[in-house]
């Protein structure tokens, strides 16, 4: 059960010029779901990506970073599937990966480099071309620029809900459209963040404002949330451009660059909190805020630190105030020079300890109504200068460990 998350309003979701997507049914792993993604882009759009830095990256995340540095290629198609992540596979999951990307080229008459390959689901399988293949004619009759709420239902794995976001602004006096959807559910840590995400706009952007654009957003949102401190092996955030906006390309330190990065990063940050919030098992969405920090690197730490940790995350899903497991925590992250009688850390506007222990007008039963909502925030100052930073994490459930001990049945 999602924490205060809905599935996302198809009317809320404008089109992006230059941008169709289409899906299918080609039971990937179970009958009767729509599985298969296919998104093509019109002639001239311009593709900036992050991706896994898993060092057991799945083939497709190879297959796409060579596709997208090919020289002088222009991508034309992203084709996303469920259920198989081929990954593990060696030499022939590549082999498989291209073929894939061939099979979208010669249904769209482009080059198989102009295809990206994305793939989410069970790791160490072969990927089972024949099916994405037969599913591919389907996707193509039915793209549509209007069909977001489609994608970010067949991109779903785990995900109980699809998770999807829109903005719209004006650049140059001209109507702007930025939509998005995202997948992820569990194996979530940042660094790429463990999911796939795709944000489009229409906007014109310079090559190398895009390419900056989306490592500033991926760095603001994906790369902020947590579930259970996995890092899997495909994620990928892609930011796509179209152009057909007809503003002024946007370039790096104009007006247009900050209001276009607040645009695409308010989508990033819906989408980065829907994984959090549908995150396996999860009943509490929490909200992270290390502050007074001497960098934000070491505010980061910190908050990942509480994150991460199981005993932290599973007292939030018991609503025990055992707060000594978030102390724990901040004292475990790394800051050799840490000053604990100078850490305060509140819940939400409860202060819980200070001065190097718990504070004299704490109260467990105060603690503890905060523990029982739904939405915690946790908010630790640390002393030491300016510096801060949030994360966005959930707790661990039963739930959780039977949706990962069944995930293959």
């Amino acid at each position: 059960m999602a924490v205060n998350l809905l599935p996302p309003d198809p009317r809320t979701l404008a089109p992006v010029r230059g941008v169709e997507l289409g899906v299918a049914m080609a039971g990937m792993r179970r009958t009767g779901r729509r599985d298969l993604l296919l998104v093509r882009l019109a002639p001239g759009s311009r593709v900036a990506a992050v991706f896994t830095q898993n060092r057991f990256c799945a083939a497709p995340v190879t297959v796409a970073k060579r596709h997208l540095a090919s020289a002088g290629v222009g991508v034309r198609a992203l084709l996303v599937n469920t259920g198989n992540a081929n990954a593990g596979t060696g030499a022939d999951g590549i082999a498989r990966a291209r073929l894939c990307c061939e099979r979208v080229a010669a249904a769209l008459g482009c080059e198989a480099q102009q295809v990206l390959p994305f793939s989410t689901g069970v790791i160490m399988e072969p990927l089972p071309v024949e099916r994405i293949a037969g599913g591919i004619p389907a996707c193509v009759d039915d793209l549509r620029e209007d069909n977001w709420a489609a994608a970010a239902e067949a991109i779903m794995t785990t995900d109980t809900v699809p998770k999807a976001g829109a903005r719209s602004l004006a650049l140059d006096g001209r109507p702007v459209n930025v939509a998005g959807i995202a997948k992820g559910a569990g194996m979530i840590r940042p660094g790429m963040a463990t999911m796939l995400g795709f944000v489009a706009t229409d906007a014109a952007v310079a090559p190398d404002a895009l390419d900056r654009l989306v490592r500033e957003i991926a760095d603001q949102t994906f790369n902020c949330i947590s579930v259970d401190g996995d890092t899997s092996t495909n994620d990928a955030f892609v930011l796509i451009a179209t152009g057909h906006a007809g503003n002024t390309p946007v370039a790096i330190g104009s007006a247009a660059y900050a209001r276009l990065r607040d645009a695409l990063a308010g989508v990033a940050a819906v989408l980065a909190q829907a994984i959090v919030r549908d995150g396996e098992g999860a009943t509490k969405f929490i909200t992270v805020r290390v502050e007074g920090g001497a960098s934000r690197d070491e505010c980061r730490s910190v908050a990942y630190a509480i994150a991460h940790s199981p005993l932290v995350k599973t007292a939030f899903f018991a609503s025990d105030p055992n707060l000594g497991r978030l102390l724990a925590a901040i004292g475990n992250a790394g800051i050799r020079d840490l000053d604990a009688d100078r850490v305060s850390l509140y819940l939400d506007d409860v202060l819980v300890a200070a001065g190097g222990g718990r504070h004299p007008a704490y109260r467990e039963e105060d603690g503890q109504r905060v523990m029982r909502q739904a939405e915690i925030n946790v908010r630790v100052l640390l002393g030491r200068g300016e510096a801060r930073s949030t994360v966005w994490t959930c707790d661990l459930s039963h739930e959780y460990v039977t949706i990962n001990a069944e995930y293959r049945s």
